[in-house]
């Protein structure tokens, strides 16, 4: 079975990458879909959080990164691939998902969503958090992948 897994990944975090990891020994294909996301005015390019995440899965052969700039059920009737892979971090992130499970399926009754929860040491990371981390000077290299890493410690002023 083939999974699409969605987000905005600005940038994508050491949660988003276990869940991807650990997806990827139960799938047997994964497109990590990267959204452009007009309504969240993301802080890196969509090309710059594509690289982020295809040099952080290069070692997995079945997970592939691709872009969409359209609603989520319409890029998965374009892909063949109706299901969904979301994570799950806290409680209150339960509520917000199963609306967004629930509209995807009214829309595309093929649609099918399906929760993985990251590993317990990353359950609190969101990467908003690593945004206002970063750019207040704050260590985030046990946050995010090195690509996010190395990037951020060359190019944000709160790092020199």
């Amino acid at each position: 079975m083939d999974i699409l897994y969605p987000g905005t990944f600005d940038p994508i975090t050491n949660g988003h990458l276990d869940v991807i990891e650990r997806a990827s020994k139960i799938f047997k294909k994964i497109i990590v879909a990267v959204a452009k996301s007009y309504n969240k005015k993301p802080m890196f390019s969509l090309e710059l959080r594509e690289s982020f995440i295809k040099e952080s899965i290069k070692d997995l052969n079945n997970v592939e990164v691709r872009s969409f700039d359209c609603l989520l059920v319409d890029y998965l009737k374009k892909t063949g691939v109706h299901n969904i892979l979301r994570s799950l971090r806290v409680a209150s992130d339960f509520e917000y998902e199963l609306q967004l499970a629930l509209m995807n399926r009214k829309l595309d009754e093929q649609c099918e969503t399906v929760f993985l929860m990251p590993n317990q040491n990353y359950i609190f990371l969101s990467s908003s958090m690593i945004r206002e981390i970063a750019m207040l000077g704050g260590d985030i290299e046990c946050f995010v992948p090195k690509p996010v890493y190395d990037y951020i410690t060359r190019n944000f002023k709160a790092y020199k």
